[in-house]
C-alpha cells in the first residue's frame, strides 16, 4: 500500500514539475521577444 502512494506522489510530482518547465520557458520567450523588440526600436 505505501508502495503505491509513494509511486503516486512521484508521478504527481513529475507532472507538476514538468508543467513548471513548459511555463519558465514561455516566460523565457516572452522576455526574449520583449528584448528584441526593445533593441530594434532604439536602432
Amino acid at each position: 500500500m505505501r508502495i503505491k502512494v509513494l509511486m503516486m506522489l512521484a508521478v504527481a510530482g513529475c507532472i507538476a514539475l514538468a508543467g513548471c518547465a513548459n511555463t519558465v520557458a514561455g516566460a523565457g520567450e516572452d522576455i526574449s521577444n520583449a528584448g528584441n523588440a526593445i533593441s530594434k526600436s532604439a536602432k
